[in-house]
């Protein structure tokens, strides 16, 4: 059984991911066989997809550029192997994208038929939606990873197909840098001008028709929340897929039952997925409860088959580097670590962002006194959201590591992706309930409707707040992987050089500063002066990262506002309804400033780790990768909490709290919703794949300068 387990485990594991697409499909016929409403929901949906399939492939034709040029650079400075797997990891996060984008907006006007049927029916036609994405998102990777790992071992050799994977992953990640902050960009942009001028001057409704920005910010949905996450969450699930990958070769002299394992605990979770899915079908209770069960029971599915796997393919323990043999059990046990810890980041972003809860409720009662208190209170609400997620992640590591070292986390890391085709289902049904309001109100129907896609909405944020939650907490964890895996290949890298002292940057040098011994430079030891130099430049990365982020937004967000009141002024026919708005000159005008705004920031960790590594060396390098993981992580975490808290608050006062819709304190929640919106949807989220962008490269210029 061990033999057949380590000789077939990656064929086995992309026959699971074939499963989980094949599973998808039927959840798409399913989707498309479910009515999609009158003609005039169907001319709405058509107009959102048409601007979302228009911004996706103009997006697509500005990176591809990039994208040939990065191939280029790879193929001159690494090898082939390296620059064809970052080809392949680049398309799969962008049919990732965009097939999960495609689905959404056939699932949105079909969720607002089903939604005058009853809740049920709409979580239900939304949920599947959000579930393709999820499956497709899981099926892809283990197809790509493996499929790729398997052809480059057969013809370069196990070390040298491990290494070039490395180029897949930066694939995934700079694709997903852009999609995250191009569809952040443009969601947001057209959200905070549509809510500026349609909400707060000119007192339309949520989705109002008159709102000439409306149908772009229905576009953004889609091109952001469903093409954007889509695209992250495969980059988390191949770069985690591949850092366990990369340490279980350095840790463990190659063995090649610690490179199948995380194959094959991704490749079993997709059957907890697809069980899970089924629950939430055919469990009629609230929508939060539901959702919530799909995902334990996933996990419980998983916990229950790791056991057989891990103990079938350790069955006398794992050697590792520096630690010794641990036992099956051991690995187990790091596994269930990451199942658990998925389980609680759920529990605690549920907690900080849901409207049954005191955090939101606290915003809420804050708006009742003004415009600012309420951002004060969201602020506040981040900075305590960190605490708890951040302990456990800290609980987490210590006991992975406790049971099998640095391939002990990578595998915890593992275990808690290995949920992400359920997961993602929560995130992609946001979207989907959210447009589905919209069309609600464009079309006309009547107010019974959006008050059941409200209600779903509000679920649907929080779901969205507990999956970014979720990916920055793993990307967290995967960073350190990566990082490990960068001071063990620079190990090998220097001792393959026969060198005894550290190359040293150009600016270190220019400096007078000495070379180091080899082994002793590379503990990354506090008393090292590189290190902690190391450590301030990483730190500041993912602030100059987001602040790049947020003015995208603001300045973009500001050209709709003016273009809003433009049309308004110019046609007041428009508000008295016998006008009809100009969509398409918004929808333009976000496309062209989400595609010139997003370059600068998603290039910058890119440049801020040649820039180290040619200037200051590898020392320095080390300490930015875990200055940018320790700061990402924490301002990850409270952007997209305060952000989710903030728009659930406002969601709370309309349901009749605080003075309800048009009140005081509907204004005051309306603005904290409008400055959460960059922080939840662009710049908080975006800073996931960043970190590992920052550490992948960091893997990837060892022999370039090292």
């Amino acid at each position: 059984m061990t033999h057949l387990l380590i000789s077939h485990g990656i064929t086995v594991s992309m026959a699971c991911g074939l499963a989980g697409l094949l599973f998808a499909v039927l959840l798409i016929r399913f989707i498309v066989a479910s009515p999609a409403g009158n003609a005039r929901m169907q001319e709405i949906a058509g107009a959102i997809q048409e601007g979302a399939k228009a911004y996706l492939n103009r997006q697509i034709a500005a990176i591809s550029g990039i994208a040939v040029l990065i191939f280029a650079v790879l193929w001159v400075f690494r090898d082939l192997p390296t620059a064809a797997g970052f080809a392949i990891g680049a398309v799969c996060s962008l049919i990732a994208g965009y097939v999960g984008m495609r689905i959404a907006v056939l699932a949105n006007v079909r969720t607002t038929e089903a939604a005058r049927h009853s809740e049920f029916a709409a979580m239900r036609v939304a949920f599947n939606g959000g579930a393709v994405t999820g499956l497709l998102v899981v099926g892809l990777a283990l197809i790509s990873v493996g499929g790729y790992y398997f052809t480059a071992r057969h013809f370069l050799g196990e070390q040298q197909a491990v290494m070039t994977l490395v180029g897949l992953a930066l694939g995934a990640s700079l694709i997903s840098v852009f999609a995250r902050l191009g569809g952040g960009i443009y969601t947001k942009a057209a959200d905070v001008g549509a809510d500026l001028v349609g909400k707060i001057e000119s007192n339309l409704d949520e989705d109002d028709p008159r709102n000439p920005a409306t149908i772009a910010d229905n576009v953004g949905d889609n091109v952001g929340d469903c093409a954007g996450m889509a695209a992250d969450v495969f980059e988390t699930y191949a770069v985690s897929l591949i850092g366990a990958v990369l340490v279980g070769f350095l840790l463990t002299s190659g063995s090649a039952a610690a490179i199948v394992f995380p194959f094959l605990l991704c490749g079993v979770a997709v059957f907890g997925a697809i069980a899970g899915v089924l629950l939430v079908n055919f469990l009629k209770v609230s929508p939060t409860r539901s959702l919530q069960a799909g995902v334990l029971l996933s996990a419980v599915f998983s916990a229950v088959a790791f056991w057989p796997l891990t103990h079938a393919l350790f069955p006398e323990g794992l050697s590792i580097t520096g630690i010794g043999v641990k036992s099956a059990t051991d690995l187990y046990c790091a596994a269930l670590v990451g199942l658990v810890m998925t389980y609680v980041v759920l529990l605690i972003t549920n907690y900080y962002t849901s409207t049954h809860f005191s955090p939101v409720r606290r915003i809420a009662q804050s708006s009742e006194t003004g415009h600012a208190t309420n951002i004060i209170t969201g602020l506040s609400v981040g900075h305590h959201a960190t605490a708890l997620p951040v302990g456990f992640i800290g609980i987490a590591i210590l006991l992975s590591f406790y049971f099998a070292g640095l391939y002990g986390i990578a595998i915890a890391v593992m275990a808690m992706l290995s949920l992400s085709g359920i997961i993602i289902s929560l995130d992609a049904f946001g979207p989907i309930t959210d447009n589905a309001g919209g069309i609600a109100v464009m079309s006309g129907l009547d107010k019974s409707v959006r008050d059941v896609t409200d209600q779903l909405d509000a679920v649907g944020n929080t779901m969205k707040a507990v999956t970014k939650g979720y990916a920055i907490a793993s990307a967290g964890l995967a960073a350190l992987v990566l990082f490990g895996s960068y001071v063990e290949e620079l190990k090998m890298a220097l001792e393959h050089s026969g060198r005894e002292e550290l190359a040293t940057g150009l600016l270190w040098k220019l400096l007078g500063g000495s070379h180091a011994n080899i082994h002793s430079a590379l503990e990354f030891s506090l008393q090292e002066p590189r290190v902690i130099i190391g450590l301030f430049i990483g730190g500041l990365l993912p602030f100059i990262f987001t602040a790049y982020s947020m003015d995208a937004v603001s300045e973009a967000a500001g050209a709709v506002v003016k273009e809003v009141r433009r049309q308004l002024t110019a046609r007041p026919g428009i508000l008295t309804g016998t006008q009809i708005p100009e969509y398409g000159t918004c929808v333009d005008i976000v496309t062209k400033a989400a595609l010139k705004q997003m370059i600068l920031p998603a290039l910058l960790p890119v440049l801020f780790v040649i820039l180290v590594a040619w200037l200051l060396g590898p020392v320095v390098l080390g300490g930015v990768l875990v200055g940018s993981i320790v700061t990402g992580l924490f301002v990850g975490i409270a952007m997209t909490s305060s952000g989710g808290a903030w728009d659930n608050a406002k969601k709370y006062i309309e349901e009749g709290h605080h003075g309800g819709k048009g009140s005081p304190a509907h204004a005051a929640a309306v603005t904290g919703d409008t400055v959460g919106d960059p922080y939840k949807d662009t710049a908080g989220p975006a800073i996931n794949p960043m970190i590992k962008v920052v550490n992948i490269v960091a893997i990837l210029i060892i022999p370039i300068f090292f």
